[in-house]
């Protein structure tokens, strides 16, 4: 049986993933492959924090006219709605889960608040943490990597609909290398597709290393919390 080499991740899904097949909404089919994986994890012991994207729902702004700052609201929005989505699927499954939100919505989710984060947490308590950083022109990656540096996590698990990084879009170029190691500056400075350059800044900052794999298989999940070699390791320079 496969055991753990971390004590508590971070694990960030894109809105898109949780559409399964679908290019819109939720598919109930992904979430439940997604959640009953989780629950394996729950029960190895491991803590779980969760950062969901709104992509599924709302991608930023549909025209030149609108206005920034709201479109930002708007996907933040989508975001807690994937939250909802996540904690209704695991509580299905006997999953005592948390959802915190960056902006205040008491009546549906708790407001981000560290100190019970950590508490649910060591609880054995899944955490999402719905509505990014709670502001505009930060990206969920963003708020990826800063939850997982307040909560002091081992790793960023970003789970993808592409199987790891790549120099160019392997949907669009078929020999489009795949890379097994990154180091942050590399990413940085190819202008890699992994996080956005504050997110990916953010982690090179706190040290946290990011694991990068295709949530095609869900499974991918127990196996990069096992620390196998799957997708694209993106960490400091060892050289």
């Amino acid at each position: 049986m496969m055991k753990p080499i971390y004590k508590r991740v971070l694990l960030k899904i894109s809105g898109e993933a949780l559409a399964g097949d679908k290019s819109f909404g939720l598919d109930e089919k992904t979430i439940g492959a997604v959640t009953d994986v989780l629950k394996k994890v729950n029960e190895m012991g491991v803590e779980v924090a969760i950062v969901v994207g709104g992509g599924n729902f709302w991608r930023g702004r549909t025209g030149e006219n609108m206005d920034r700052t709201r479109a930002d609201h708007m996907g933040m929005l989508a975001t807690a709605i994937n939250s909802l989505a996540l904690q209704d699927a695991l509580e299905a499954r006997n999953v005592p889960t948390r959802v915190q939100t960056g902006i205040e919505m008491r009546q549906i989710a708790e407001p981000y608040i560290r100190g019970k984060a950590n508490k649910h947490l060591e609880k054995g308590r899944v955490v999402v943490f719905g509505c990014g950083t709670g502001n505009p022109y930060f990206s969920t990656d963003t708020a990826a990597a800063l939850r997982a540096a307040e909560i002091n996590a081992d790793i960023i698990l970003l789970a993808k609909k592409v199987d790891g990084v790549y120099d160019s879009d392997p949907n669009i170029n078929p020999n489009a290398k795949k890379f097994s190691t990154l180091s942050y500056i590399d990413v940085l400075n190819r202008g890699l597709g992994v996080m956005d350059s504050t997110a990916t800044s953010l982690c090179m900052d706190n040290h946290i290393p990011i694991r990068v794999f295709g949530l095609d298989d869900p499974e991918n999940i127990i196996k990069a919390v096992c620390g196998e070699e799957i997708g694209t390791i993106v960490k400091e320079d060892t050289i």
